[in-house]
C-alpha cells in the first residue's frame, strides 16, 4: 500500500493483509458505554433490567454489518473481565480499590450480555485473574507473532501501548482508526511510550498513583528529553524545577511500581486459541430465541435471520477526512 492510497481511507489495516486479521471486542467497556448511553429499560413481562443488553445487541449489530467488507476480520472475539480481584492486587492491595459496585440493575445484565455475544455467533473469553486488557494483549500478540494482524475494538487509552507491529485499535463509537499518529496527537508520545506515561500521570480510575502533580504534558515532555522513564529517574537530579525533581526523585518507587500496574502481559495463559474465533454467522433460531426472550422485537425485525450482507466495501473505506500518515502494513 502506498502513502497515498493511505490519503483516502481510513481502514483499521489493509484490505490485502496477511490471512489472519482478528478483530477483538472490548466487550467490558461496551456494556458500561450501553447502560450509560441509553435511559432504562425493562422486559414488559417481567420488569428485569435490559436496556444494557439492548445497547450492546445495537453496537454488536453495527459492528458485525459494518464489518463485512474485503478488510474485514477472518477472527472475532469478545472479550471479558472476569473479576474485579486479579493478580495486580497482589502487587499493590489498592489497585482500583476506589471503584464503586456496579449499579444493581445493571449486575443481572453482566450474564444476559454474554449469552447475547453468542446469540450472535461470536466467541466470548475471560479469565480468572486477569484483566480483559491482558487478554486483548497476549492475543495481539499471538496474532502479530503468527504474522497476522489485530484490531482492538475500544478506544481505552490503557490498550494503546500495543499499538504497532500490526497492531491498532478502532474506535466503534466515532468509527475511528487510532495507531501512531492519533496516540501521538494525543498524549504527545508514540505508543511505545503510553506505559511509561501513564506511570507518570497515573490512573485515578484505576487507583494507580503515580508521580504526584506530574501530569501528560508535562510527562510527555520529560519522555522527549530524556527518551525513556528509566533514564529519566536516573537523571532526575539533573532536573532544575525543585518541585519536580524532588517529585521524581522522592517517588521513584512508587512510579516504577505504577508502571508495572499499567503494564499489559503478553503471556496471559489464554483458555481459548485463535482458531476458534473463526468468524460465522449466527444461528438464526439460537438468535432469534434470544432477542424474542429479550423481548427486543424492533431489534429482532431490523437483524431478520442475524446474517448480514457481504460489501464490496465497508465502514472503513473510503473516508472524507485524509490521515496524515500511512496505514499500517
Amino acid at each position: 500500500m502506498t502513502d497515498a492510497d493511505a490519503d483516502t481511507t481510513d481502514r483499521p489495516l489493509t484490505q490485502d493483509g496477511p490471512a489472519l486479521r482478528l478483530w477483538m471486542i472490548d466487550a467490558s467497556a461496551y456494556i458500561f458505554r450501553a447502560y450509560h448511553a441509553l435511559p432504562p429499560l425493562t422486559r414488559k413481562s417481567d420488569g428485569l433490567p435490559v436496556g444494557a443488553v439492548q445497547g450492546y445487541c445495537n453496537m454488536l449489530w453495527k459492528l458485525i454489518r459494518d464489518m463485512k467488507g474485503p478488510d474485514g476480520p477472518t477472527h472475532l472475539v469478545a472479550i471479558f473481565d472476569h473479576s474485579e480481584k486479579t493478580f495486580r492486587n497482589e502487587m499493590y492491595d489498592q489497585y482500583k480499590a476506589n471503584r464503586s459496585a456496579p449499579p444493581e440493575d445493571l449486575i443481572p445484565q453482566f450474564p444476559l450480555v454474554r449469552d447475547a455475544t453468542r446469540a450472535f455467533g461470536v466467541h466470548c473469553v475471560e479469565l480468572p485473574g486477569y484483566e480483559a486488557d491482558d487478554l486483548i494483549a497476549t492475543y495481539a500478540c499471538r496474532a502479530r507473532d503468527a504474522g497476522g494482524e489485530a484490531v482492538i475494538v475500544s478506544s481505552d487509552k490503557d490498550l494503546m501501548q500495543l499499538i504497532g507491529g500490526g497492531v491498532v485499535m478502532w474506535d466503534p463509537m466515532k468509527d475511528r482508526r487510532l495507531a501512531e499518529p492519533e496516540v501521538f496527537e494525543k498524549f504527545g508520545v508514540g505508543p511505545d511510550k503510553m506505559i511509561d506515561l501513564q506511570a507518570l500521570i497515573g490512573d485515578s480510575v484505576d487507583n494507580v498513583p503515580g508521580a504526584p502533580g506530574i501530569g501528560p504534558k508535562t510527562a510527555a515532555q520529560l519522555l522527549d528529553e530524556y527518551g525513556d522513564l528509566d533514564t529519566l529517574l536516573e537523571r532526575a537530579g539533573e532536573i532544575k524545577q525543585p518541585k519536580r525533581r524532588e517529585t521524581l526523585i522522592n517517588f521513584r518507587d512508587q512510579i516504577l511500581l505504577s508502571r508495572e500496574l499499567v503494564r499489559l502481559t503478553c503471556d496471559a495463559p489464554a483458555p481459548e486459541t485463535i482458531d476458534e474465533f473463526i468468524v460465522k454467522d449466527p444461528d438464526p433460531e439460537v438468535l432469534g430465541a434470544f432477542l424474542d426472550e429479550m423481548e427486543f422485537r424492533s431489534l429482532r425485525n431490523r437483524v431478520g435471520d442475524g446474517k448480514a450482507p457481504a460489501k464490496s466495501d465497508s465502514a472503513f473505506t473510503a473516508r472524507p477526512k485524509p490521515l496524515t500518515a500511512p496505514v499500517i502494513t
